[in-house]
């Protein structure tokens, strides 16, 4: 990994208290940075709701995205152990794991994974949700990799919590239940935008964000939008500049794609 792109994303992670910081843009950067900088295939962020119960809220692809939901319909998987234990939790070798995780362990080999690490996003004693990091190859993950994985995450953990938990710990679990809450609008906004422009959900997804970015807006602003028709589909995509051969899945973060079942 190049240690300028390693700065220059702590910096993008540290820098949270900007007005409309956009939580679930937020998110997806940490694990877009995770896939481009770590020795990892995919990766995928569950985060706790207000009753505590975890969520997906971001995804590097549309398998991690099935497998998330596979731990979170179960009840079982590293990303669940790692939230409840606020520590690190990995697997080698998935197919050794069938008697911890049986559910999980099926689908994840199914998707072609076959190593899994899981760390917390905890600061003190006050856990938020966990990450997955996903591997095609057997082995534990280096330990340098290991090591930036966990400075990543505790950077991104910081910077949600710090500054808004002193002021007012109301205002954080607000933000990020409306986050949790955005989902849905922005998953409907993806499927809607796939179908009238005739592309996969991941490149829908591309196109949102650039547009987002581009014009300063949120995404769930922007995704009611779309939802709603007040915004037309082709006139986003050619606002945001975006060609045809760049909406294929790796170009947004160079290894976000999806991968063969």
């Amino acid at each position: 990994m190049g240690d300028d792109r390693l700065l220059a994303t702590f910096v993008e992670l540290a820098d949270t208290l900007i007005d409309d910081f956009d939580v679930i843009d937020f998110m997806h950067l940490l694990v877009e940075r995770c896939v481009e900088l770590l020795d990892i295939d995919a990766a995928g962020l569950l985060l706790a709701d207000q009753r505590g119960h975890l969520r997906l809220i971001a995804s590097s692809d549309a398998q991690v995205r099935w497998l998330e939901l596979v731990q979170l319909q179960n009840d079982e998987g590293p990303c669940l152990e790692a939230f409840a234990a606020g520590d690190h939790v990995g697997h080698p070798d998935l197919r050794t794991a069938g008697e911890r995780w049986p559910r999980f362990t099926v689908a994840a080999l199914e998707s072609g994974f076959v190593a899994v690490d899981a760390l917390p996003m905890r600061l003190r004693g006050q856990v938020i949700g966990a990450l997955n990091l996903f591997r095609s190859g057997t082995g534990d993950l280096p330990g340098t990799a290991l090591s930036t994985a966990r400075a990543l995450v505790d950077v991104a953990t910081i910077g949600l919590l710090q500054e808004r938990s002193i002021r007012n710990q109301e205002i954080l679990t607000e933000q990020l239940q409306i986050a949790l809450n955005s989902r849905v609008v922005i998953e409907q906004a993806k499927g809607f935008l796939a179908h009238r422009l005739n592309m996969d959900m991941d490149s829908a997804f591309t196109v949102l964000r650039r547009y987002a970015r581009a014009h300063n807006l949120k995404l769930a602003e922007l995704c009611t939008a779309v939802v709603d028709r007040t915004i037309d589909a082709h006139t986003l995509a050619s606002s945001a500049a975006i060609r045809r051969d760049q909406l294929s899945p790796g170009r947004e973060g160079e290894r976000l794609r999806p991968r063969a079942t």
